[in-house]
């Protein structure tokens, strides 16, 4: 069974959810993703899926869009997740930083950084 579900989060849409326990340092989710390359980052700003977006590459220099669950998860300053790019396996893991509670949010800091209180491109809700 996935320790994960979504959610509506009430305030800001879906959101991913914890469905059990899951302990700091735990594999929450492997996301696959498809790679485009940084000349096409201009079509896909003009589309929904440039909130879906990761940067992906060894520079960054490309862009990743994230499948299964991986693009549903929440910002927050404060989160209880992190993720990083697997580039062998085409993926982007997703980790537990705190012990999460079942019917928790689970969310990550979208700038990368788990420390990073870097502006984004959205009024952040906390």
């Amino acid at each position: 069974m996935s320790p994960i579900c979504i959610k509506d989060t009430g305030k800001y849409g879906k959101g991913i959810y914890a469905t059990r326990d899951i302990k700091t340092g735990e594999l929450i989710e492997v996301s696959p993703v498809l790679v485009s390359c940084k000349d096409e980052w201009k079509y896909l700003k003009k589309t929904v899926l440039f909130n879906y977006c990761f940067t992906w590459g060894e520079n960054y220099e490309q862009t990743a869009i994230v499948l299964g669950y991986g693009s549903l998860f929440n910002h927050s300053y404060t989160p209880n997740s992190t993720f990083f790019n697997n580039i062998e396996n085409l993926s982007i893991d997703f980790y537990a930083i705190d012990d999460i509670k079942v019917g928790e949010e689970i969310t990550i800091n979208y700038n990368g950084d788990i420390e990073d209180k870097s502006s984004l491109w959205f009024d952040v809700l906390e």
